[in-house]
């Protein structure tokens, strides 16, 4: 049973910074494509951002050059850097496998103030 625990959300100003990080458990980590996904009110839950087994990283169009997708293997744990927030980059932000396979966590809440 794989345990996806997402930290790290808050209220941010337009243009600052935030670090998500995701701690995955009771899996074997290292070889599973990770990824991070968000979900704004009202509408459906999207992709963001996949960092592969190999470390290679992928980016939606939308946070392509604003956002980083990394992984510590060593501590079963992916982190999402976001720069220069966006008042519609206001989401509840999950991790889970890309594709998703996994149960969803609970989030972490990103809102950005304009």
């Amino acid at each position: 049973q794989v345990q996806l625990v997402e930290s790290g959300g808050g209220l941010v100003q337009a243009g600052e910074s935030l670090t998500l990080s995701c701690l995955a458990s009771g899996s074997i980590f290292s070889n599973k494509n990770m990824g991070w996904y968000r979900q704004a009110p009202g509408k459906q839950r999207e992709w963001v951002a996949t960092v592969r087994s190999d470390r290679s990283t992928y980016f939606a169009d939308f946070v392509k050059g604003r956002f980083a997708i990394s992984r510590d293997n060593a501590k079963n744990t992916i982190y999402l850097q976001m720069n220069s927030l966006k008042p519609e980059d206001t989401a509840l932000y999950y991790c889970n496998s890309a594709p998703s396979y996994f149960s969803w966590g609970q989030g972490t809440q990103v809102t950005v103030s304009a």
